[in-house]
């Protein structure tokens, strides 16, 4: 099968904040075969790349993206169960919410609190998904990936893959060289659902016996859906990239500093060693933003300060601008630059510089 090229492709339509311009060329690969093939037809045309994935982690520039957009939609699943786990391998196109649905009427353990996250499997492991005290990385074994460098398929291992918080090996050092084709998560049988966190716990207070997995992933989509975090059609809160920034993470001493700044009850979560992950919502509130602040067509969401929603006609500056008072305000009263999380495709590179680099 060869991939199909298209050209002068929209990629808003493609996206959650339904916002950008077109992608020079577009390809569709439902294939490991047909990744080759693009990636041929990039380096033949000399322009550069980018993997799409579900749309749901990115903010696309207006004038749009001028290399070749390649769309995985590699589908498949294979379970493979021993008596204590299941490993179950999933094509990079899964849809990431069917795949959890399907784990959780299983039995599996592992993923549960990860349910109602748009995107598709293979964005995963790249953005390293947590929510709920769960990450990718505490049940993934191994990456089927697609090579750039040496035109060659490879399987990349847990610890080969690099995890930190909400990065990885394939958008840090190795950005822009591997393509996710497969992905394999190690989930445990009839395993006990996962209500570390006070949100999830706080869903079961008048419940005297253990959840099931199946409630869990029920509360934790309720949780979702109460913070607009989940995408509903035609709710406009969801027109957004989720989470916009990510949660600070601080050294002891800076957060010692930020307690004399913020005063008491500011959020402290576990982290690396002499570290500490902290609250991006909650220091966005604090610098005066509310839910449901509006700058021009962009704002917040009307049920949580982390998401910027496009709230009809709003373009990709209207985000930026918005963004950039959040974050220029939370600076000034507390210390601490909020770095974004969705990945930005088509700005220039004094844009990226400006609002990822440390």
């Amino acid at each position: 099968m060869k991939a199909l090229i298209h050209e002068n492709v929209p990629l808003a339509p493609l996206t959650t904040f339904r916002i950008g311009g077109r992608a020079r060329y577009f390809i569709d690969v439902p294939t490991e075969e047909t990744v080759h093939d693009a990636i041929c037809f990039a380096k033949q045309k000399n322009l550069p790349s980018f993997v799409l994935g579900g749309g749901s982690n990115l903010l696309v520039a207006d004038t749009g993206f001028s290399g070749v957009v390649i769309k995985v939609d590699i589908a498949g699943l294979e379970w493979e169960s021993d008596r204590h786990t299941t490993i179950v391998r999933a094509g990079a196109g899964e849809e990431w919410d069917r795949l959890v649905a399907l784990c959780v009427e299983r039995d599996l353990a592992g993923i549960e609190c990860l349910s109602g996250i748009p995107g598709s499997v293979g964005g995963t492991p790249v953005q390293n998904v947590g929510a709920y005290g769960q990450e990718v990385s505490d049940v993934l074994t191994n990456v089927r990936a697609y090579d750039r460098h040496t035109d060659s398929v490879v399987e990349l291992s847990r610890d080969e893959c690099r995890f930190t918080y909400r990065a990885s090996l394939f958008n840090t050092t190795a950005k822009d060289r591997y393509i996710v084709l497969r992905v394999a998560y190690s989930l445990r049988n009839h395993g006990t659902p996962s209500i570390r966190y006070h949100d999830v716990q706080r869903e079961f207070e008048d419940k005297s016996s253990t959840p099931t997995l199946a409630e869990v992933r029920a509360a934790v989509r309720r949780i979702r859906a109460r913070k607009a975090m989940l995408l509903v059609e035609g709710d406009p809160d969801c027109r957004s990239a989720g989470s916009f920034f990510k949660n600070p993470i601080i050294s002891e001493g800076e957060f010692a500093n930020l307690q004399l700044r913020a005063g008491a009850g500011i959020p402290r979560y576990p982290a690396a060693p002499g570290k500490v992950k902290t609250a991006a919502a909650w220091l966005i509130e604090h610098a005066g933003f509310s839910k449901g602040y509006s700058l021009g067509p962009a704002g917040l969401s009307t049920k949580h300060t982390l998401a910027l929603v496009n709230r009809g006609g709003a373009d990709a500056e209207d985000i930026l601008r918005l963004a950039r008072e959040i974050r220029d305000r939370v600076y000034d009263r507390f210390g601490v630059k909020l770095i974004p999380e969705p990945v930005f495709l088509g700005f220039d590179s004094a844009v990226c510089s400006e609002f990822f680099m440390l």
